[in-house]
């Protein structure tokens, strides 16, 4: 059932994302664009989370995924600021 959730999760961003390129191409909202790569590195980092538990439990993939997490984070943080001039 987690598996379940982790492909969900992944879904969910991954559609997210696509929804927000989408409306960054009518608009052109710099905005919608730097939203759309947060959730991009979040699509990254829950994909990364499956294969991490799920298919490689070997592997710690850890560093990875909050790697991953801290640029999608990061980009939006960065789109926020640099709009609000």
């Amino acid at each position: 059932m987690p598996e379940l959730v982790y492909v969900l999760c992944a879904l969910t961003s991954v559609l997210c994302a696509g929804l927000l390129l989408r409306s960054y191409r009518r608009n052109r909202s710099k905005l919608l664009l730097w939203s759309t790569l947060c959730f991009v590195g979040l699509a990254i980092n829950n994909i990364l989370l499956f294969v991490d538990i799920v298919l490689v439990p070997d592997v710690d993939l850890r560093f990875l995924r909050t790697g991953a997490a801290l640029v999608a984070v990061t980009t939006l943080t960065i789109g926020l600021i640099w709009e609000n001039r």
